[in-house]
């Protein structure tokens, strides 16, 4: 196979890079390099200088470092950019009274919507890494290969993968249909009086994109998360198109609930997506 990740075969200690060709051995987790593949008595014979099991298991996996990314960090990086892209502008229009321009006037929607975009990410981020454990790795801010858009969130749990986009808006989120007798039936996103549709058109491209990664034996869910935002106090979570729009505290125990996927499943998948999909 074309190794996913660095290391180092196990019969001559010579170090093989990432997408190297080689040989990895799943009873024990050790690879091998193909100079070895024709030898049965170097694929069989131990090394010269025996590692225990549970060392060599953990030298292994030593080179599968998983980086989960950091919340929010490419929407604050672009608010920040842009920020400073006003002031120097400001600044080098007016070299006297550029501070007190900046002083007192507020930064455009078009930048501050970056702002609040990353402080949605960061909040959502920091109770998702608070709950990971055995039974739940996350990855943050992931690029989307070949795109400048990135996920939000993945969660790896035992009923599957979650696609999260973490959305900070105003107003309450509702399903709103309109045809379904002679029109065809229409569903559109509203938060507030504002049309949030695209949102979910958003999360299915991404629900497909990890699907082709995970394998189709791997259930893939969208979330919409809406962290501050005015839900009701009972009911108001809903889906639509197969997407669900709800809240953070209604999606923790989505997460938490037991399911089939096994802890090495999810060690797997985790750095199967974290290797298909780089942080942001």
């Amino acid at each position: 196979m074309r190794l996913r990740y660095a290391g180092v075969c196990r019969v001559c200690d010579r170090e093989l890079p990432a997408r190297t060709e080689a040989i990895y051995e799943r009873s024990n987790r050790t690879v091998r390099c193909l100079t070895h593949h024709t030898s049965p008595a170097a694929a069989i014979s131990p090394p010269a200088t025996p590692m225990p099991t549970d060392e060599a298991r953990d030298a292994v996996e030593a080179t599968m470092t998983v980086d989960p990314g950091i919340p929010g960090a490419s929407a604050r990086r672009e608010f920040e950019r842009r920020r400073a892209t006003r002031e120097d502008r400001i600044r080098a229009r007016h070299p006297k009274l550029g501070g007190l321009i900046l002083a007192w006037s507020d930064e455009p929607q078009s930048t501050t919507a970056w702002d609040t975009g990353a402080d949605g990410e960061e909040r959502l981020g920091r109770s998702l890494n608070e709950l990971a454990g055995d039974s739940l790795h996350v990855l943050h801010d992931r690029r989307i290969p070949r795109s400048r858009a990135n996920i939000d969130h993945l969660a790896v749990t035992p009923n599957g993968v979650f696609v999260i986009d973490a959305k900070k808006y105003n107003g309450r989120p509702q399903l709103k249909v309109e045809g379904g007798l002679i029109r065809p039936r229409v569903e559109k996103l509203m938060v507030g009086s504002r049309d949030c549709t695209k949102l979910v058109d958003g999360v299915l491209k991404q629900v497909d994109l990890v699907r082709d990664i995970v394998g189709a034996n791997v259930p893939v869910h969208g979330v919409l998360c809406f962290v501050a935002a005015d839900w009701p106090l009972i009911g108001g979570a809903f889906m639509t198109r197969g997407i669900d729009v709800l809240w953070p505290n209604r999606l923790y125990p989505r997460l938490m609930s037991k399911g089939p996927l096994g802890s090495s499943e999810l060690q797997e998948l985790h750095r199967e997506l974290a290797s298909a999909l780089p942080p942001a």
